[in-house]
């Protein structure tokens, strides 16, 4: 940086003189244009190879995607220029109120959504972060994001193992490096913790489990899916073996096959039908049904499962391996929750308060 400012200071203090501006007024010129320049803090390279100057820490960032923006917002809410999607009733209490004035600018999340590109212009982020995975979409992305007179960054988040390296790059660019190392470091731990849990599982005592998605259930992942990657990351066994169709998941199934697999654990994401599951006849005929060990994912502010797969999922992981092998997992989970929502959300949780999230 120190050659560059050197070199820049030759090249324009030479402009001047040669205008013949005198001395002493070139000098205070010349101070000028170079604060101007190297206050815009540092010279980036976007993912097409363009090189753009940004400030040290910028202030409007948009992110194409719920999974990337909810990590940006862990690192700082306030360099939010735009959301994918609304901010949801029960997610009110535990955002940053700044949240809601936010212009929802879209993405490309699901199934047909696309973002706002005029509104995105209009809203001029200083920096795109975006996360492509594979999938026939990436074509249209690409052009899209072309456009952009701003630089757009590609940061890798196909799989949870993947945060720890997208806190550090996104805290390194965005000129937050002490706040992203904190939160790499408890997701470092966090997945350490959850290796050495499924480690010491032996294959034939893994906790079967099914994923009910859906309002009657039956729906749910394939044990690849990166929507279900929480059951073999803490030991679990996914009784739904298969290939995946692509990335939205959702695969459907019937309920005789979910009697077939018997799980031991149900985990169910839509409160519809985790409030008719006990009740229902057909469903009582299953082992997770009959010994009561149906939970209901927590989705406070996030969901801690899936949908979207955000970081909130770290806490999930803790969550789902005290509910899978309480023996080997001893943890207060209350104490867990408030410790989170403190770390990633700046929110204080009584310990009444967490209790009711986890459902117990």
């Amino acid at each position: 940086m120190t050659d560059r400012k050197t070199a820049a200071r030759q090249k324009h203090y030479g402009i001047l003189r040669r205008y013949g501006i005198p001395r002493l007024f070139a000098v205070c010129i010349l101070m000028v244009l170079v604060f101007t320049t190297y206050s815009q803090g540092r010279e980036i390279t976007d993912m097409f190879g363009r090189k753009f100057s940004i400030t040290d820490r910028p202030k409007k960032v948009y992110s194409t995607s719920p999974p990337m923006t909810n990590l940006l917002y862990a690192i700082d809410p306030s360099m939010l220029a735009g959301l994918t999607v609304p901010v949801r009733e029960w997610e009110k209490k535990y955002l940053d109120k700044r949240m809601l004035s936010l212009p929802v600018l879209g993405g490309w999340y699901g199934q047909g959504n696309t973002p706002n590109i005029e509104m995105i212009l209009k809203v001029n982020p200083e920096v795109i972060v975006i996360s492509m995975y594979k999938s026939a979409m990436n074509d249209k992305v690409d052009r899209a994001m072309r456009m952009m007179l701003m630089p757009v960054i590609n940061v890798t988040l196909d799989a949870i193992q993947d945060y720890p390296e997208a806190f550090l790059y996104l805290g390194l660019v965005l000129g937050r490096e002490a706040r992203a190392e904190e939160l790499a470091a408890y997701t470092r731990r966090t997945l350490s913790e959850a290796s050495s849990l499924a480690v010491s599982v032996p294959v034939q005592k893994r906790v079967s489990v099914y994923y009910a998605e859906g309002v009657d259930g039956l729906s749910t992942e394939c044990d690849s899916s990166l929507h279900a990657e929480l059951i073999p990351l803490v030991g679990g066994q996914n009784v739904h073996r298969c290939k995946g169709g692509d990335l939205f998941g959702m695969e459907k199934i019937s309920l005789e096959q979910i009697m077939l697999y018997d799980p031991e654990v149900i985990l169910v994401i839509e409160n519809v039908f985790y409030n008719k599951i006990f009740s229902d006849p057909r469903w009582q005929r299953i082992k997770a049904v009959r010994d009561k060990r149906v939970y209901l994912i927590p989705n406070q502010p996030f969901n801690w499962f899936d949908r979207p797969p955000s970081f909130m999922r770290l806490l999930g992981a803790k969550w789902l391996a005290n509910l899978l092998y309480p023996e080997r997992c001893r943890i207060d989970i209350v104490k867990e929750v408030r410790e989170f929502f403190k770390l990633f959300l700046g929110v204080e949780l009584s310990p009444e308060e967490a209790k009711r999230m986890v459902r117990r």
